[in-house]
């Protein structure tokens, strides 16, 4: 590695599966362009850039924000469902969350 190369990941998951790219560039590169070269696109190609929201190390980014030695740049899927409104529904339904999901036991 270059003084001028950095390594950073691109990272994809889907509900079965989890892809991590490791890939060597030149520094300066931004967001897209890694996401581009580490040739993730190839392998999943529902990854709609126009669409799908990026970000670094769970942080909402820009694809144009250059990239950092050991960054990891994850493309987010769209929600199925409204966290906000899974729990409205929850509530007017009446029930009550346990640890670790499902419904509750009424206590005694």
């Amino acid at each position: 590695m270059t003084a001028s190369e950095i390594i950073v990941e691109v990272a994809y998951a889907l509900p079965g599966e989890q892809l991590i790219v490791p890939i060597k560039v030149n520094e300066g590169i931004t967001a897209e362009q890694a996401i581009k070269a580490s040739g993730i696109l190839s392998k999943f190609p529902e990854i709609d850039l126009a669409v799908n929201k990026i970000g670094i190390f769970g942080k909402l980014t820009k694809s144009d924000t250059p990239l950092r030695h050991l960054d990891r740049v994850e493309i987010y899927r769209p929600l199925i469902a409204d966290p906000k409104e899974v729990r409205k529904q929850r509530a007017a339904d009446g029930k009550i969350m346990k640890k670790g999901g499902g419904d509750a036991a009424p206590e005694a």
